[in-house]
């Protein structure tokens, strides 16, 4: 399996649980990886035989904007729901970290993985 990969794609919404949270949009940062069972597109050269990785940014970016979301968790579901059933891939491990949340916390969040890696 090749692992197509975006790291660092930063979002800002608004999310979290307390009134002080969902105020302004938070910056949250995402490392998302696609797997790709076929390898064709390394062979010809060709956009159209893998998952073009703007259209994923595109559609994230699209998804997060029109939906009210409190929870890390429900972010990195949503978006391992939109890669794998629009795009087709068979596995998909999506990082979410909102940044200095917590005192004393650089960083937290969730990993999601769904489908299988072969």
């Amino acid at each position: 399996m090749d692992i197509l990969f975006l790291r660092d794609f930063r979002l800002e919404l608004i999310i979290g649980l307390y009134e002080w949270e969902r105020k302004a949009p938070q910056s949250v940062m995402i490392d998302l990886e696609i797997g790709l069972y076929d390898h064709k597109a390394g062979h010809t050269d060709q956009i159209g035989d893998t998952i073009h990785y703007g259209q994923v940014a595109e559609r994230i970016r699209d998804s997060v904007a029109a939906r009210e979301i409190r929870l890390v968790e429900t972010l990195g579901e949503h978006i391992a729901e939109i890669v794998r059933s629009e795009f087709g891939a068979p596995w998909v491990k999506v990082t979410v970290r909102k940044l200095a949340i917590l005192r004393g916390v650089k960083e937290l969040g969730i990993i999601v993985e769904r489908g299988s890696r072969l």
